[in-house]
């Protein structure tokens, strides 16, 4: 039987009604190779935003869709304006789209449109003067729906490195020194040497002293001093993520003898952990995930630095029994090749802008060239 002529209405999620309607829609729904376990609470990953939303879609009582949106101010990167011979930072109100889902029964009906529309709505009421979504390279549905149906452009391609957390724990260079930093003094650094970043957030104080931000860390090489506001000649720097309190994935469809070989390399890491195999961990069940974010550096050591920081970050993840650590960096990320991950585990992703009214200063965002890094907001994943 067809699905006939069906009226489909969206309006505001309601926890006290949706919650487990949600919650059953968000299990079906395939994201990629990946489902999402939002652990009891979808607006748990937006919430940590200073403005969030989300809608859902009904079919005769039925949750058929569901969509998030957050809004923050970010800079725009190269963008800057000048005031006489001084730089100026460009900032935007910038929305970002989430979390679409709809049934796989009720596809290709329009509702993932619906939905976009409506929360863009949401969005130019508030002021916001850009939307963009991440997805996917390969997703080809929702690419079409964001470039073809809803006016988006492709943006910007960054990629998604996840590696795994090991049965054994990673040496860290003892050429490097780690410093975990104060939030006043992490902000410090962020403002003065990444404030002119591509999509840095204003609030970037609300991030690092979040309950979920484990910490920024510093690395300088061994023998170099840190005093608070100078930095040596060589140095890096990444803040850490604790999504293991927001939502799990799971990876599906994998041929029981992949998952068999997998679990092998687990048993010989558990057993021989001096030999220091590196395990596949189990990633067919819910898992959770430390990401790190903020990663920059300066220096000709500064990949060196950032591939410490990540052993450390490693380390840190498999004492809180993590599964995997993972980052997000620009294409043209210098540092890029001080971040160990597993190239089978790491999408290119897509980042879709659209622009929704015209910003203060005149200047198009969405036709900008790309600079060398993007800062990713941990609140965006």
């Amino acid at each position: 039987m067809g699905k006939g002529f069906q009226v489909v209405v969206v309006r505001d999620y309601d926890p006290n009604r949706d919650l487990k309607r949600v919650e059953e829609l968000e299990k079906s729904c395939e994201v990629g190779s990946l489902l999402v376990d939002l652990m009891g609470d979808p607006l748990a990953r937006i919430r940590q935003s200073p403005s969030f939303y989300m809608l859902v879609a009904e079919i005769d009582n039925e949750i058929v869709g569901m969509i998030r949106g957050t809004i923050k101010t970010v800079t725009r990167g190269g963008n800057a304006l000048h005031d006489g011979n001084s730089p100026v930072i460009s900032t935007t109100k910038l929305a970002f789209v989430s979390g679409l889902r709809v049934s796989p029964y009720y596809r290709r009906m329009g509702i993932g449109l619906k939905l976009v529309q409506r929360l863009e709505d949401w969005f130019r009421l508030n002021d916001a003067a850009y939307a963009y979504v991440q997805t996917e390279n390969d997703n080809a549905a929702s690419v079409k729906l964001f470039t073809e149906k809803s006016g988006y452009s492709k943006y910007r391609t960054p990629t998604f490195l996840v590696n795994p957390v090991f049965n054994h724990r990673v040496t860290v260079s003892r050429r490097v020194n780690i410093i975990k930093l104060d939030p006043s003094d992490a902000e410090s650094i962020y403002r003065n040497r990444f404030s002119s970043t591509e999509f840095f957030p204003s609030d970037i104080n609300s991030i690092l002293t979040n309950k979920l931000s484990l910490g920024t860390f510093l690395a300088v090489p061994r023998g170099s001093d840190y005093v608070s506001g100078s930095l040596p000649g060589s140095w890096a720097v990444i803040s850490i993520w604790n999504s293991k309190e927001v939502y799990k994935l799971q990876v599906q469809g994998t041929s029981r003898l992949k998952r068999t070989l997998a679990k092998t390399t687990r048993v010989l890491d558990g057993a021989l952990p001096f030999l220091k195999i590196p395990s596949f961990p189990n990633l067919f069940k819910p898992f959770a995930m430390h990401f790190l974010y903020g990663i920059g550096g300066e220096g000709p050591q500064a990949a060196e630095m950032v591939e410490a920081l990540c052993s450390h970050a490693h380390n840190i993840a498999k004492k809180s029994g993590c599964a995997v650590v993972a980052a997000e960096v620009g294409s043209c990320e210098p540092l890029r090749a001080g971040i160990p991950h597993w190239k089978a585990l790491s999408p290119e992703d897509l980042w879709c802008l659209k622009r929704l009214r015209d910003d203060d200063d005149g200047v198009d965002w969405t036709k900008s060239t790309p600079g060398l890094s993007v800062f990713v907001d941990p609140r965006d994943l």
